[in-house]
């Protein structure tokens, strides 16, 4: 299977993480069932954490980002996504969409506010919700920042990629028709979306593992080649929820979560930032920074845009742990 950027761990974060302290398969309407699951216990401090993606689907490891014996946690598979129904599903998903089903989860469990952490995708989502509904917000961790704007999409394929990877940036052109490649992401997200296998299955593969590479500081291939053994089977979804969504500007306005920063006002947070992230360079991070001072910045040296990367995890871990210090006094 083909790189997904925020689900593929290294090997060493991939051991078993212990089971939840309870699953189910939530009804939030229009034909869209999530897997939910909370971890912990009972009477902890309450914690969502948001996947990336979007598309991308909650992992079991995602668990050991929250001390159990501080924290009641809550992990969700968005709609589409994971082991959520119907799988792929693109109609009826929409960010109020998503805002909406963190509001019906909360509710769920009976938590008046909570914890919100997310990385890339999983940021744009947990900005967007503490800026909808920042009563509910106890504090913010973020990994990655993205605004979920189109400048961003543009400053990752068409300045970083052909910068620090040329050759990978003729690949990634040479799939289109030289009438499309003046316009290479509409091109793109209109053929992943196009409903002929033959037509959005090369172009999904090709955005995606376009996309991994520049997740990765060191990745283990920087050329598309359909003949290599990773280039062959199943496609993840992520990719199709990713062209719904960036087709769709996020369903935001332009630069609105910049300009509803200051809704953030008051709220604790930590935003932790690879200093050598393509995807999402630290730049976005420094904007967001100086329009919520309530936030620290961290930047991770020699990191990208991973979890998984050297001194990310735990600088998550780290932040979730003293931005809860900082929510009790």
């Amino acid at each position: 299977m083909p790189f997904d950027p925020e689900t593929d761990a290294a090997p060493a974060q991939r051991t078993a993480a212990g089971s939840p302290l309870s699953s189910q398969m939530f009804a939030v309407g229009d034909d869209h069932e999530l897997y939910v699951e909370s971890n912990g216990r009972a009477d902890g401090i309450p914690a969502v954490y948001l996947h990336g993606g979007p598309g991308s689907g909650c992992q079991a490891d995602h668990r050991r980002l929250f001390d159990p014996q501080r924290f009641h946690a809550v992990l969700f598979d968005q709609r589409g996504a994971g082991r959520s129904r119907p799988k792929g599903g693109r109609d009826a998903n929409t960010l109020p969409h998503l805002i909406a089903d963190m509001e019906a989860i909360r509710a769920l469990y009976g938590f008046d506010r909570w914890l919100v952490v997310g990385g890339s995708w999983g940021s744009t989502l947990a900005l967007a919700y503490a800026e909808a509904h920042p009563e509910r917000v106890s504090g913010l961790v973020l990994r990655a920042t993205f605004l979920g704007t189109r400048a961003e999409l543009e400053t990752a394929f068409l300045i970083n990629l052909p910068q620090f990877y040329p050759a990978l940036h003729e690949d990634f052109l040479g799939l289109l028709p030289e009438s499309e490649r003046a316009a290479p992401l509409d091109a793109y997200w209109r053929r992943i979306l196009d409903p002929d296998p033959t037509v959005h299955a090369p172009a999904a593969r090709a955005w995606v593992e376009t996309e991994g590479v520049l997740s990765m500081v060191t990745p283990r291939r920087s050329r598309l080649d359909s003949t290599h053994p990773t280039s062959q089977g199943a496609l993840p979804v992520t990719p199709y929820i990713e062209a719904h969504y960036f087709a769709n500007d996020c369903f935001m306005r332009p630069d609105q979560l910049l300009d509803e920063a200051g809704r953030l006002a008051g709220i604790p947070g930590v935003i932790v930032q690879g200093r050598y992230d393509l995807l999402c360079p630290p730049a976005t991070a420094h904007r967001l920074a100086a329009l919520w001072p309530d936030a620290e910045l961290r930047t991770i040296d020699a990191a990208g845009h991973l979890l998984y990367d050297p001194g990310i995890r735990d600088a998550v871990i780290a932040g979730i742990n003293d931005v809860a210090a900082r929510m009790a006094t």
